[in-house]
């Protein structure tokens, strides 16, 4: 993957190969600007790649805790009933859910542009979770909201979906011991995936 900057075309990511299969978890670990956000919007189709293929054999979730893509004045209830009717889900079987999973009340009502970042995660996280995606995708943020949001979150990955497949861009080396089943090490352009997550933390730790 390139981009043109001012400096020149710049290789963000160079002969990346990896597969996910249902039941397994991929950490996605690199310094920052090692491509990681750019690799999960290639996945989910955001952007496309220069040069390769990428193979979709799963239905994927859009990216959780990619933030501004939504602006003006749809609230969020419209962004709802928008992303539910996109994806053939009915909305009044939903909403109930979506509403008590996120907690935004009768926020749920405002524009989405006052919304705080913590406030998009919790819908983007609830209406990722309202949608029988057979990936999750997740760039960096799994923390939001407090302890009692948390187990939720951990419930729904790790108990009720832990037949999915789960792709996440993270920093957090205990986060990729404990839960994934192989991490993609990124460096200058370059990645190796690791089924020895102990191994692949290490590394990731020594760059």
């Amino acid at each position: 993957m390139e981009f043109n900057t001012e400096i020149g075309r710049r290789r963000v990511l160079d002969g990346i190969s990896f597969e996910v299969s249902m039941g397994e978890r991929l950490a996605i670990l690199g310094r920052n600007g090692a491509g990681k956000s750019t690799l999960i919007s290639l996945l989910c189709g955001l952007q496309f790649p220069s040069s390769g293929i990428i193979h979709r054999g799963l239905s994927m979730s859009w990216p959780i805790a990619i933030d501004g893509v939504v602006q003006g004045e749809m609230t969020g209830y419209d962004y709802v009933r928008f992303i539910l009717r996109i994806y053939g889900v009915p909305f009044e079987e939903k909403l109930d859910y979506i509403q008590a999973f996120a907690e935004l009340g009768r926020q749920l009502h405002l524009p989405m542009r006052f919304y705080s970042t913590g406030m998009r995660a919790r819908l983007a996280f609830a209406l990722s979770f309202a949608i029988d995606f057979d990936c999750i995708l997740i760039d960096e943020v799994l923390a939001v909201g407090d302890q009692r949001f948390h187990q939720r979150c951990y419930d729904e990955l790790f108990v009720r979906r832990k037949h999915c497949a789960m792709i996440v861009a993270i920093h957090d080396a205990g986060f990729v011991r404990e839960h994934c089943t192989a991490a993609l090490v990124l460096k200058g352009g370059r990645g190796r995936v690791f089924h020895d997550v102990d191994l692949a933390t290490e590394i990731y730790a020594s760059l």
